[in-house]
């Protein structure tokens, strides 16, 4: 029985991730349990009033495009063109690993709306959309996707400056495609914020394994 021993880089990673995952789950479980207590109605309300109150066609329209990058039929065609991609450069645990972490994802967000099951607002939607609002499947998607598609991007890339523009767009795109939801009615804002945190668990749940995946079989080779 073979033992595999960390390395000082990695040890700081898993620390760090460990820490980051505590922080998620503890903001997920407060408005989990906010909302068990009715809790959330002001929270929710005060935002809505602030963010419904930019409302203009040519925002609309913005929204809508943003709000369609963190949509299943979106995520499933750029899901399927980067594994293809990653599968021609001959990454196939790569690949595997991004299905399986978004597939994942989008089944444990059905888990959650079905154990909630809170109703979406009615306030000012601009449009139509059916199912369960807690979490924010979108949110949480673009979390894991958009965050991994980012992280890998990161990897391969040389460049500092790349690196940290590349971690800047996909966060900026994840919190514009969480802020559309609420802009556009169908979401309340902590729908959102469970979300982002329910898929920054998931996402660093799958790095973690990811990890130590590829640590286990570092040392197989050695």
């Amino acid at each position: 029985m073979k033992l595999y021993r960390l390395d000082a880089s990695a040890k700081r990673e898993w620390v760090i991730s460990s820490l980051l995952l505590f922080v998620f789950v503890f903001i997920f479980a407060r408005f989990a349990d906010e909302l068990a207590e009715n809790g959330l109605t002001r929270f929710d309300l005060s935002i809505i009033e602030r963010v419904q109150g930019m409302t203009a066609p040519e925002l609309t329209a913005i929204m809508k495009v943003l709000t369609s990058l963190g949509s299943t039929a979106a995520v499933v065609l750029l899901l399927l063109l980067l594994v293809v991609f990653l599968l021609r450069q001959k990454k196939r645990r790569e690949a595997l690993f991004l299905v399986v972490a978004a597939g994942g994802g989008g089944l444990f967000n059905l888990l959650l709306k079905r154990t909630f099951e809170r109703p979406r607002p009615d306030i000012q939607r601009l449009i139509e959309i059916t199912g369960y609002s807690f979490p924010s499947g979108h949110s949480m998607i673009a979390v894991i996707f958009y965050g991994m598609l980012g992280i890998f991007c990161s990897m391969y890339v040389k460049s500092g400056f790349l690196k940290i523009f590349i971690g800047g767009m996909a966060i900026v795109l994840i919190l514009m495609i969480g802020l559309s939801r609420v802009y556009l009615g169908v979401h309340y804002p902590s729908d959102v914020i469970a979300g982002f945190a329910a898929g920054g668990a998931w996402l660093l749940i799958c790095l973690m394994g990811w990890r130590t995946v590829m640590n286990v079989q570092f040392h197989d080779r050695d």
